[in-house]
Formats: structure tokens, sequence, C-alpha cells
């Protein structure tokens, strides 16, 4: 019996053991969870309103098969100073200041602004605003912008109460395509990141051409009325509430829906471009009644006179064209060609052909439906697919390719039909793009296309377009 009762006191003091260690292992847990709770809390209270993405790359540009991943990311964190920068992609820098800030255009520098007398930590960042990090030459020649919280700062002569967005447009500005794929897609990615429901901020230029604001105006009013600042010809301290220095940038003219809050496509920036360039006050050149129409019309970027990828039998390239019953309209533009002009003509057609080059960027002009044909030279197939291809798919074009082959290009003649450059360009350049290479495939390289094949080709293409032209007369 003795023994017995010392057994059951024995399993209830088991019992009462067992008790305390998991109340104690519940009450670790409990505590942990808060801690991990608070440091999370803690964590997202210092990010930005808007997720960073990057991709692979090395020192050349980023091939166009690299995907944008989600980013664990080291950067300047928010402090009490309100400066904070993300430097993880290799395509843009990103700095913030979250509070009131002064600009002093002489040295392109944002000062923290604070309280009379109030002492703060002084701390410098500087960034170039460009989105093309990942080219060495060309971001030697663009302008820092220098982000300072320190103990003093210049007084405001004037003062705005919308927010500041800051970029430059040097670098290649000036090149339609780079006006674009370094310029407008980032910016627009940025308002819609930044400001996704439609806030109204200041373009600030970093540096730029004093045309750039004029030739670009209606678009730029799409997304704000307010004059632009431009700090190489301000004198006259701006300041603001705070302020976005950088663009963001999703590739070679991509736009990710996946990484914007508010989901835009392309199909959203190619409606911008409408409301900007297709006003009912402007002529829509050439097509005054679609009913009129009885040939598909076909528009020819020709590069006549251009360095490089010239279509040397261009005269009986068009004949072919109008023989198979295209009604070709060469298009020429120029640095000085009205965009409302080349908006009207290029949406007005039923499709757009040429070689590889930057008057292909008009294709952002055509409507969904239409039909986008590439003439790619040899060694440009990777940029024809990152630059035109995927963006002919991001505005639901119909997109084919007419890839040259080696006897068809002008580069036969200097290095030979069996010459590594002509027979495995991509084995060239799978370290990167150098330009002595670039140079060779876009600067030497002319074509004569082949016109029987590229009949055939074209045959394919008239099915395609004759389809189109018919959805479109009954409005489908």
């Amino acid at each position: 019996m003795v023994s017995g009762q010392k057994m059951k006191r024995g399993c209830s003091v088991t019992r009462l053991t067992m008790v305390g260690v998991l109340l104690l292992i519940s009450i670790l847990i409990t505590v942990q969870i808060k801690l991990s709770s608070s440091s999370s809390s803690a964590d997202l209270s210092q990010r930005w309103s808007m997720p960073y993405y990057s991709a692979t790359s090395t020192n050349q540009p980023p091939s166009p098969e690299s995907e944008l991943v989600p980013l664990k990311f080291k950067r300047t964190p928010l402090t009490s100073t309100g400066i904070s920068c993300d430097r993880t992609s290799n395509r843009y820098d990103l700095c913030k200041i979250s509070g009131p800030t002064v600009v002093d255009p002489t040295t392109s520098t944002f000062f923290v602004m604070g309280p009379s007398g109030s002492i703060r930590p002084k701390i410098v960042e500087k960034i170039k605003p460009y989105p093309r990090k990942f080219e060495d030459f060309i971001m030697a020649k663009i302008k820092n912008v220098t982000l300072i919280s320190g103990p003093q700062s210049p007084p405001c002569k004037i003062h705005h109460d919308v927010p500041a967005l800051v970029f430059s447009v040097g670098g290649y500005t000036g090149n339609f395509f780079h006006d674009f794929t370094d310029g407008f897609i980032p910016f627009f990615i940025t308002v819609n990141t930044i400001f996704p429901d439609h806030q109204d901020f200041i373009i600030v230029l970093s540096e730029g051409p004093d045309w750039w604001p004029t030739k670009y105006a209606d678009l730029l009013n799409m997304f704000t009325k307010h004059p632009i600042i431009s700090l190489e010809n301000e004198s006259k301290t701006h300041c603001f509430p705070f302020a976005h220095v950088g663009l963001i940038s999703h590739g070679f003219m991509t736009i990710n829906r996946t990484l914007l809050p508010n989901l835009k496509t392309y199909l959203h920036f190619s409606k911008t471009l409408h409301e900007a360039y297709a006003g009912s006050h402007h002529q829509n050149l050439g097509m005054s009644s679609k009913n009129l129409i009885s040939r598909p019309r076909l528009l020819f970027a020709s590069r006549k006179g251009a360095t490089g990828r010239v279509i040397l039998n261009q005269r009986k390239t068009i004949r072919v064209m109008k023989d198979l019953g295209f009604d070709v309209v060469v298009f020429e533009p120029t640095k000085n060609t009205s965009l409302h002009e080349s908006y009207a003509l290029v949406n007005s057609c039923h499709a757009m052909i040429g070689v590889h080059g930057a008057a292909l960027t008009h294709s952002l002009f055509l409507r969904p439906g239409s039909v986008l044909m590439q003439i790619v030279p040899i060694g440009a197939e990777w940029a024809a697919k990152a630059f035109f291809g995927n963006t002919a798919k991001g505005l639901k074009l119909e997109y084919m390719e007419y890839k040259i082959k080696v006897k068809e290009s002008s580069l036969v003649r200097k290095y030979g039909k069996d010459s590594m450059i002509l027979r495995n360009p991509s084995a060239l350049q799978k370290n990167g793009w150098p330009i002595e290479l670039m140079d060779i495939y876009l600067k030497e390289q002319n074509v004569k296309l082949d016109l029987d094949r590229f009949r055939d080709f074209l045959e394919e293409a008239y099915k395609k377009v004759y389809k189109f032209m018919h959805q479109d007369k009954k409005g489908l």
C-alpha cells in the first residue's frame, strides 16, 4: 500500500513538472512571436510603398531573357534624416527624401529641411537618375544629383505644394528609341508605382536638352499639368513636401504589370499615347474614311541615308510589296517630324515593316491587331526580340520576323560567308555586346533582300493584314 501511494505521488509530481515545462515553452513561444511581429512591423515601417526588383546581369546589357525577381535588398535605411536609397537593381538607382526638401539648382543638391536650429547628422547620397546603370560608358556622362541632410539648408525662394519626381533626360536622349526605352516607359512605370492613384507631382529634370519638354509637351501633360523645372535653367531654390529621384525600369521596352500596384499594361500606355496625339482637331492623315480603303495600307520604315541596316535594293523591295496588293507608304521620320503627324499616319496603317532600328519604335502608335514585320539583320536577333518583338506582344499586335540569310548581308563581302561573324553571331555575343561587335552588326551591315524569299514572307503577312483590314472595316 505504501509503495502504491508513493508511485501515485511520483506520477502526480511528474505530471505537474511536465505541465510546468509545457507552460514555460508556451510563454517563450508567445514572447518570441511578439518580438518577431514587432521586428517585422519595424522593418515594414521603413519600406517605401513600392516593390523592388532586379534582373541578373553583368556589366553588359542584361539579356532579354532575364526575368525580374523579388529581391531581399540592401539599401540605405530610412532614418530621422528622411533619406533612403535602393541601389539593388542593375538598371537603376532610386532615392527618396520623405520630408520637406529644398533644391539648389546650381549644384543639383536636394537638402532635407528641418526646424530652425535643429541638429541633424550629416548624410550624403549621390545618384545618377538615368535608368541605364549597367552601361558604364553612358553613365559616365550623367550628372550626379546629391541628397544631403546636414546642419543647414539654403532658404527656399519658390514653394511648391506637390512632390517632385527628379530624373535625367541626358544620355541617349534624342534617339527616338532611347527616348522611350530609357525615358517614357520607365517614366510611365515610375509614376504608376509611386503615384498609383493619380497623385499630383512636378517633373524636375536634373539635365537634358531644352527641346525635350517642348517636343513631348502633349504626352507629358497626360501625367502632370505643372510646368517642368529644369535645374540647368534655374538659379533660385525650390522646395517640395518630398521628392523621389530616379526612374524604375523593368527592362528594354518592358512594362511588367505584375510589378505595378495598379496592374497597368502596355495597352494602358498605348491609350495614353492615343489621348496625347489623336485629338479630334488633328487630321488623320490619308484616312478620312476607312471605307475608302480597298488595299491594306503598309507603312515601310525606310533607313535610306542612315548608317547601317539600309536595304540596298529598296526600290525593288517596294515594288514587290505593291505587286502583292499593299498600298505602300514610305516613312522616313526625322527629329523634327511632328509627333501628331507621325501618330496619325502610323495609326492609320494596317501594318508596318522595316529593318531593325529606332524608327520601329513608332510601332507604339499602331492599333491592336495591326501587323508588325521586322527585318532582322544577322547578329541582331536578341535585340529584335527584346526591343520590338516583346513590345508587339504587349500591344496585341501580330508580330512577324524576316531573318535575313548570310547571302543577304553586306558583311559577307568583308568577312566571307564562312566567318564566325556571319555563321554564329550568338557565340560571339554570349559574354555581352561590346561596342566593337555592335558596330559590325548595326553600323557596318546593310541588307540586300532575296526578293523571291521575301515575296513568300510577304504573302503570309498579307493574309494577316487583309484579315485585320476587313475586321477594322466592320468595327470589330
